[in-house]
């Protein structure tokens, strides 16, 4: 039998989330896993912003599900980390195109000239209404942004919560899965 790209993605990604339960990861897991899959199968997407590639996760369950002129940028700040990211997506022979960018997300946001229909936020927790506000701009109409880590860092994320509920720009639900979950929201 001959491995196609999407069982070697499948395969990496039970690796790496095996390992990250050993190794106490932060990756989005399974569980929260399956509902990022299911909004990118719906709204399928053509550009995608990720901030917070960590080890690449994300990144691949994101890009196995998309077509092959669809594109994803993912901005990681730690080099290790990115490094990382850049092997494990190699590995898992998507065929998308995928620019992993290392830096600070708030400096790099700005230098993006392009507009994306699909956001995935999953790094600093504090920073995610400044992510949000740096990227509005670059929104399509309809674009669906998701936030990770929303359930068990309700603190850290109110300000953004707060912003993406009530300024209007957006109707927004949360999908709790576990002790955590994400807020999933749609630019009106």
């Amino acid at each position: 039998m001959v491995e196609t790209p999407q069982s070697k993605a499948e395969q990496l990604l039970n690796e790496i989330a095996d390992i990250a339960l050993i190794e106490f990861l932060p990756i989005i897991g399974p569980a929260r896993g399956k509902v990022l899959v299911e909004e990118v199968k719906k709204a399928k997407p053509k550009n995608v912003l990720e901030i917070g590639t960590f080890i690449g996760y994300s990144t691949i369950l994101i890009g196995r599900e998309l077509e092959k002129n669809a594109k994803i940028t993912t901005i990681e700040e730690h080099s290790t980390e990115a490094e990382v990211a850049k092997n494990n997506i190699a590995q898992a022979e998507i065929d998308v195109n995928i620019q992993v960018i290392n830096g600070d997300a708030i400096e790099i946001i700005p230098t993006l000239n392009e507009t994306f229909d699909f956001v995935f936020l999953d790094a600093s927790k504090e920073e995610y209404l400044q992510y949000l506000k740096l990227v509005e701009s670059k929104l399509t109409k309809s674009a669906i942004i998701i936030a990770d880590n929303v359930g068990k860092f309700t603190a850290e994320t109110k300000d953004y919560i707060d912003h993406i509920r009530t300024s209007g720009k957006y109707t927004s639900k949360y999908i709790g899965r576990g002790d955590d979950g994400l807020e999933v929201s749609i630019k009106i």
